[in-house]
C-alpha cells in the first residue's frame, strides 16, 4: 500500500461518522438510504462521507435498478492492521523488556529481603 493510500484511509477512519457507517456495513451489504437512517444529516452529507470512504478503498457501491448497495472492502484495512503491527511489535518488545526489568527488582528485592531476616 502507498503511503498516500495509506494516508486515505487513516483520513476516511477518522471520522466518527465514517468509522459508524464501516461498522454498519460489516453487518452485511445495505442501501444508502438505510446507512443514512442513523445520523441527523442530509443525503448529499451522508454521500459526501460515502465517496471519502470509497476513494480511499474502503467500500464498494454498485447500483441495481432503483437500489444502491454498499458494502465493505475489509480487505483494505488489511494494509492498516500491517502497518500497525509494526508498532504493536514494538510495544510488545518494551513491554517485555519491562517485565524482565521488573522481575530483577524483584529478585533483588527478595534477596535484601532474606538477607534481613536471617540478620535479626
Amino acid at each position: 500500500m502507498t503511503a498516500d493510500r495509506l494516508s486515505a484511509t487513516f483520513s476516511a477512519l477518522a471520522d466518527p461518522t465514517r468509522r459508524a457507517i464501516l461498522a454498519r456495513l460489516a453487518l452485511g451489504e445495505t442501501t444508502v438510504s438505510d446507512l443514512a437512517k442513523p445520523f441527523k444529516m442530509s443525503g448529499p452529507a451522508v454521500s459526501k462521507h460515502l465517496k471519502v470512504l470509497e476513494h480511499a478503498g474502503l467500500i464498494a457501491r454498485s447500483r441495481d435498478a432503483q437500489w444502491r448497495p454498499c458494502r465493505i472492502e475489509a480487505a483494505a484495512l488489511k494494509p492498516v492492521d500491517d502497518w500497525l503491527g509494526e508498532y504493536r511489535r514494538l510495544w510488545e518488545q518494551r513491554l517485555d523488556r519491562l517485565d524482565d526489568y521488573l522481575k530483577t527488582l524483584q529478585a533483588k528485592g527478595s534477596r535484601k529481603e532474606g538477607k534481613r531476616g536471617r540478620n535479626k
